[in-house]
């Protein structure tokens, strides 16, 4: 079979045993063995470490996909680098984030197998030698490349994929050549240099940091992959069986090479030097094969997040590469100047180098020239990036691009956090919803069945309970369990509006303070997230929102009508937790800046009702629920667009709005910081002054969203009826309908529902 290749720098996993036994349909049987021998499964399933190799969603949208890969029973393999230390250990003092070292391999990875045998070179720096027998990359620096295999079941099919991750190991020769004579204890000390490589994952989330050792692991897990599917594409029956060399005809009809964002997409001139340097393939039979091949994936049009590196590194750590991608920016400029003659503008907007000061390769264009798809992960993100970020490309080659909506796993997201409510939904309507989440849309004939509402809200009750447990017991603070849960949790960024949160809480606090007797509807404020260590904002949005906790939790006159807790460490196994106990789910980000959202998704399947914005996945959310079965606020992207052009002027709302000039006078004099009265001038200046997420534009309309929330609130059976409509209608964000796009629009090949035997039975 055509055999499907997801490369991705990032594969946030979390937990794997539970996982496990779930896809293997073993959890009853374990936890029924693990009882009798006098243990309690939920504790030890506490003890295992999150593999922590992602950010945030790009990451975790790998992890979701390779799980439905593997329920689609889709030949397809994960690739990536199995990073030492994955994403940093957020603890809270003080009120400021700090970092710690995510030791998660200290004892040992019981899911992974080392693969020695299948050890493979990459090689970096040197020079480029242009002879007469063709070109040769010499006198470069080798390190070694060791690959870990983690198997990735399938929902009760029988079919285990895999995910391979490489670490950087260093050849035992390495430092100790000839020139280096003397010092043989100073040189094995420097193979520390070498395994570098994958000691750690960069902690950005769209964010674009230049460092050399970064673009060092995109083309480390790039060559160590390619080796791969090249080697395994020749050892096929499908390479033709040509005495002097693979015929690579096929190449394309075999393998299909998903770029998650362009983090690989180094993947493109090396599967060119492979084919041109060293398979002798002729360079236009060659891009074609390439172009086949390679399918790209964006994921942000924010201006910060694209990569684009400047040439004079890769002059120095990979000059073959940057000898190609001068080839084909040239034969690719080429074509656009015979289309659009004398339009020399076109040309710079369009090449892949952009000159300058700092001569840099744009890779998302390297990715577009060199894919034959091209997608975005949500309708209207899709839309903007044909519209304006490739707006010159989607001129030329309208058919290259695409949708793909993400979605979420309903295995982890349903049956493995929420089987509480797994068990009334299948009490409904059968079992087949796990694997065909589209079936959710026989709820609505339940949606005023007594019992069901009844059943719906208990377990959602029974949840919070849970996780305001969870929370005494971890951070020793005690929460209203009947408040309304009121969840933030994602990577702080400005773009996503932490900030518009606070400010709604602080509105609050003014509200109840000026009339206590007043009733409230009870609300526990939960923000969750990390923030990128050298991201000085977002440590600041933060510590505002600790401090805000530390004045409202503290203030007699609120008592439990309102808390706002700070979630630490919020990572895949604390979103279990979280989630599906959440009444509210927030996703504010401004309209055209989130690209989709998965944590969206995540909250609409487990019970939550979403206030929101009309941004990425959010859109279809409300297409598919009903628009009036959301809470949706503010500006359009056509409104956004609209204030741009007209000029955005934070101060005119600071005037106009009461309430936000109290809030920002709040924050601005020290009221919330009592011992450092400027603590926050930073923030308030960026709100006032350049803010590029127009926070105060949408403060008025979200204030008065909130309001109706509390009014659905106050009538349980109304809410949950609003519940019911949305789980029923959450089967589009299913990762398996993701990947089906996916299988047949891009890769070419059919999923297949089949269970394949058990390796205990005989074959047929």
């Amino acid at each position: 079979p055509q055999r499907i290749y997801y490369l991705s720098l990032e594969f946030y996993m979390g937990r794997t045993l539970q996982n496990t036994m779930v896809n293997l349909g073993l959890q009853n049987a374990c936890d029924e063995a693990i009882y009798q021998l006098g243990l309690d499964l939920e504790e030890l399933e506490e003890i295992e470490e999150d593999a922590g190799l992602g950010n945030g969603g790009l990451g975790r949208l790998a992890a979701c996909f390779l799980d439905s890969m593997a329920t689609l029973g889709l030949a397809a393999y994960g690739y990536g680098i199995r990073y030492e230390f994955g994403i940093f250990n957020q603890k809270i003092v003080d009120g400021w984030q700090v970092e710690e070292a995510d030791d998660w391999l200290r004892y040992g990875n019981p899911w992974e197998k080392a693969r020695p045998e299948y050890m493979l070179p990459v090689h970096f720096y040197g020079r480029v030698d242009h002879t007469p027998e063709g070109v040769k990359w010499v006198d470069t620096q080798v390190v070694l490349a060791m690959p870990y295999d983690t198997p990735v079941p399938g929902y009760k099919n029988n079919t285990v994929n895999t995910m391979r991750l490489w670490s950087a190991k260093a050849p035992n020769d390495f430092n100790l050549q000839e020139f280096n004579v003397g010092d043989y204890i100073e040189a094995v000390l420097d193979r520390n240099l070498a395994e570098n490589i994958s000691r750690v994952l960069y902690p950005n989330d769209n964010f674009f940091e230049g460092k050399e050792l970064r673009l060092k692991q995109e083309y480390f897990v790039v060559a160590a992959t390619l080796q791969d599917i090249i080697r395994r594409f020749k050892s096929s029956k499908f390479g033709c069986r040509d005495p002097v060399r693979t015929c690579f005809e096929t190449f394309p009809d075999k393998v299909a090479i998903q770029l998650n964002d362009t983090h690989p997409a180094l993947s493109i001139p090396e599967l060119m030097r492979i084919l041109v340097d060293v398979e002798k393939v002729d360079w236009d039979k060659a891009w074609e094969i390439t172009k086949r091949t390679c399918a790209y994936t964006n994921h942000t049009v924010l201006p910060e997040a694209l990569e684009r590196w400047p040439v004079s590194m890769f002059q120095k750590l990979l000059p073959r590469h940057l000898e190609i991608i001068y080839a084909l920016n040239q034969m690719h400029l080429d074509r656009v100047a015979a289309l659009y003659p004398g339009d020399i503008d076109r040309l710079r907007r369009m090449s892949v180098i952009e000159e300058g000061d700092c001569k840099r390769i744009n890779m998302a264009h390297l990715c577009v020239i060199g894919s034959h798809a091209v997608n975005g992960v949500a309708r209207i993100h899709s839309d903007i990036v044909k519209n304006s970020v490739f707006k010159d490309f989607y001129e030329l080659e309208p058919e290259k691009f695409q949708n793909k909506t993400n979605g979420i796993t309903p295995r982890r997201w349903l049956l493995l956090c929420n089987p509480g409510l797994a068990d009334v939904i299948a009490e409904k309507i059968g079992e087949g919803f796990i694997t065909d989440l589209s079936q959710l849309k026989k709820l609505l004939d339940f949606i005023n069945n007594e019992t069901f509402i009844r059943d719906v809200a208990k377990v959602k009750q029974e949840n919070k309970l849970k996780f305001a447990a969870y929370l005494e017991e971890q951070y020793k603070v005690k929460i209203n369990p009947s408040s309304m849960f009121d969840v933030q949790v994602k990577r702080i960024h400005e773009y996503k509006r932490q900030l518009l949160n606070c400010l709604h809480a602080i509105t609050l606090y003014n509200r109840i303070r000026s009339d206590p007797s007043n009733s409230f509807v009870p609300r526990t404020i939960m923000i969750g997230g990390k923030a990128a260590p050298g991201y000085h904002m977002a440590k600041m949005i933060i510590k505002l929102i600790t401090s805000i906790g530390e004045v409202i939790n503290n203030d007699p006159y609120v008592g439990d009508k309102l808390k706002v807790i700070f979630l630490e460490n919020y990572r895949v196994s604390l979103a279990e937790k979280v989630i599906p106990a959440a009444d509210l789910s927030q996703q504010i980000s401004t309209a055209g800046t989130e690209a989709s959202g998965t944590g969206n998704m995540k909250f609409m399947v487990n019970g939550a009702l979403t206030i929101g914005t009309m941004d990425g996945a959010n859109v279809e959310m409300a297409e598919e629920a009903g628009e009036e079965n959301l809470f949706i606020f503010g500006m359009r992207v056509e409104d956004v667009e609209a204030l741009d052009r007209q000029g955005y002027n934070a101060r005119e709302y600071y005037e106009r709005l009461p309430e936000l000039r109290q809030a920002i006078d709040q924050i601005s004099s020290g009221f919330f910081s009592p011992r450092d009265p400027g603590c926050f001038r930073d923030v308030v200046n960026m709100l006032m002054y350049h803010d590029r997420f127009k926070v105060f534009a949408d403060y008025e309309a979200y204030i008065e969203c909130q309001g109706q929330v509390d009014q659905l609130f106050m009538d349980p059976r109304a809410w949950t009826k609003k519940v019911i409509r949305n789980i029923a209608c959450s089967g589009k964000f299913s990762s398996d309908r993701t990947i089906t796009e996916y299988a047949r629009e891009i890769w070419g090949v059919e999923p297949s529902a089949t269970k394949i035997p058990p390796p205990n039975l005989p074959r047929d």
